[in-house]
Parts: C-alpha cells; structure tokens; sequence
C-alpha cells in the first residue's frame, strides 16, 4: 500500500531512471490524481511537467464505475459490453458525455495559464496517473497522444489490474506498474491517503515544477 500519491510518485521514478535529465522526455499527469504522481517524477529526473486533459465517464448512479472516457481533439472511448450489459441508454450516455465535455472544457480554462505549451513531437512522453482501474481514461490519453507524433508513449503508473496492462502494453512502447493486482476494489484503496486533489493543488504543482524547471534550465548567473 503506498502512503500517498507523492510517494507513489517517487517509487515509480526508480523504475524510470533511463528517462533521467533527457532532453527530449516530458512527463505529462492526468488531472487531477495524476498530477502529484507525476510531478515527483519530473522533478527527480529535470524533466518538464504538463498535464493532458482526459475525462472519465462515469456510469449513471455509479459516479466511479467508468464506461468509458473522452479526451481533447474529440477523442471518445466506449465500453459498449458494460453499456449494454448494465441497460445504460443511448440518452444517458448522451447526457453523460455533454457533462463531461463541459467539465473538460473548465479544465482547459482553469489550466490554461499554468501550462507549458509543450509540443509532444518527437518526444519520449511518460504519462502518469494515479492508477488504472478500467483503463477508458489512460485509453483516451495514448489517442490524443498519437495524434501528436510523439517519438514513444510510456505509460507510468502506481497500480493496475492485469486486463489493462496487457491492453496498454500492446498501445505503448514501455508500461511501468508498480503493483499489478487480481483484487481491484477501486484505485483508492492500495493508498493510505487518497485525499482528493483539487484545481488549486493542481495548478500550484504545475507552477512549481515551471519554476523549477526554467532555474535549472537557466542556471546560476555568471
């Protein structure tokens, strides 16, 4: 069990150590749980931080249950088995995605100032989260992804269950998983303190990994 998102951040930096101070790696978290995960790897290896911008659709009535994901550029990812094994309508999947969009669109607005504009072509780019459970979220963001002409897709992550590694390998030139597990209740319960993060949490990571970043890209004055 790990004690929190940063030190779930920082276990998976060890298993990332051929990324270190490269030049042409980012490291991108999925807002908002990903995002403290995230920043401990950018900040052990000098790397530059963003965020990428991905929604879960959560199944009506079961909020964290997802049947799928959507993501900028008009990405959308359905579980079409669970929506119809569960009796979800045409209508309530609808109304679900048109939420969601809003939320999305929010987040762009909120984030907007606090990002670094980063360009993904050709780059090695190391996406994190704070778990996978479905996998429709991490799905959407290797779509978008590619779109970008990244160099390689690295998907980092503290836990996930077998189904979508083996999904997520086949999409992405490396996967690193701290602990794959059969008992998968929710992401939330293989940390200690899984408190929620918030827009305000988020854009301080951001603005502080920015800072950083550019003292260390400048260096001391002569």
């Amino acid at each position: 069990m790990f004690q929190d998102r940063s030190e779930a951040g920082r276990l998976l930096a060890k298993k990332l150590a051929s990324y270190a101070d490269r030049s042409d790696a980012v490291v991108l978290g999925l807002p908002r749980g990903g995002v403290p995960v995230a920043f401990e790897i950018a900040r052990e290896f000098h790397l530059p931080l963003d965020i990428l911008l991905v929604r879960k659709l959560g199944v009506p009535g079961q909020s964290e249950l997802a049947m799928g994901a959507i993501g900028t550029g008009g990405i959308r990812i359905l579980d079409h088995v669970m929506i119809r094994q569960l009796g979800i309508t045409e209508n309530e999947v609808t109304s679900t995605i048109r939420e969601e969009e809003e939320e999305l669109q929010r987040r762009e607005q909120i984030y907007k100032n606090y990002r670094g504009g980063l360009a993904m072509k050709d780059l090695s780019v190391i996406v994190v989260d704070d778990g996978i459970a479905t996998g429709s979220s991490m799905l959407a963001a290797i779509q978008v992804l590619r779109s970008q002409q990244p160099a390689g897709i690295i998907v980092a992550v503290p836990v996930a269950p077998p189904h979508a590694r083996t999904e997520i390998e086949a999409m992405t030139q490396e996967f690193v998983c701290l602990r794959v597990s059969e008992y998968f209740p929710a992401v939330g319960s293989f940390y200690r303190d899984f408190s929620q993060v918030d827009d305000q949490e988020v854009c301080r990571l951001l603005a502080s990994s920015a800072q950083s970043f550019a003292n260390r890209t400048v260096g001391p004055s002569s």
